[in-house]
């Protein structure tokens, strides 16, 4: 559905699909079939604290390190003060987890991107975490336009997008978001291994 609203802007111009979780290449897959274009992941890991549900900051391939734009820099800094060194243990953690997936594989190539329209995909976001990191992630290179596409997405997401994107396709907007396999009948995402290898598979056919 998000491919077929996509296709008459979309089908001729130069896309690539960036996933931004395993479910995101589910989605993605059906987008780039048909605009017949590249897709590829983006390895991210987010830090929470305790008691927290929302992430307070995130890493991404290359090392970027951002905090949750969610919160006041006020509440950053608090809270970065009371967790000081429980936020640089998980840092260091989060950043080998990050090289260790990377390592299994490289599932996103900038000289790919580069100049290209843009697609960031999901199969649901609840926060922007995940998009503000592919945001500070794509700063290293040029692009034509950033696109997010979402199956659903809560208001606060949706309202982030209007202001970092040139465009977006959302096919439903929740007010109280759930957890996003609540919004689907079949929770059928394949594991991650399998994954990687649909994305190196493909990346190498691209190159």
């Amino acid at each position: 559905m998000l491919a077929a609203k996509m296709v008459p802007k979309y089908r001729y111009e130069n896309c690539a699909v960036v996933a931004l979780d395993d479910g995101g290449v589910v989605v993605g897959a059906q987008i780039a079939m048909q605009l017949h274009c590249i897709i590829t992941f983006l390895q991210t890991e987010e830090i929470t604290l305790p008691r927290e549900p929302n992430a307070i900051a995130g890493i991404t391939d290359g090392g970027n390190f951002i905090f949750n734009k969610d919160f006041s820099e006020g509440e950053v800094t608090e809270m970065v003060d009371e967790y000081r060194g429980y936020l640089e243990e998980e840092r260091t953690m989060k950043t080998h987890e990050v090289n260790r997936m990377l390592g299994k594989g490289n599932l996103i190539n900038l000289d790919l991107l580069r100049h290209m329209n843009i697609i960031l995909v999901s199969d649901g976001l609840s926060n922007t975490m995940k998009l503000d990191l592919a945001e500070e992630y794509l700063k290293r290179i040029e692009t034509e336009k950033l696109i997010v596409a979402l199956p659903v997405a809560s208001v606060e997401v949706i309202d982030r997008v209007h202001v970092m994107a040139d465009g977006v396709y959302c096919l439903s907007v929740i007010d109280d978001y759930f957890e996003t396999n609540h919004y689907y009948e079949k929770n059928d995402v394949p594991n991650h291994s399998r994954i990687t290898k649909t994305i190196e598979n493909i990346i190498l056919h691209w190159k």
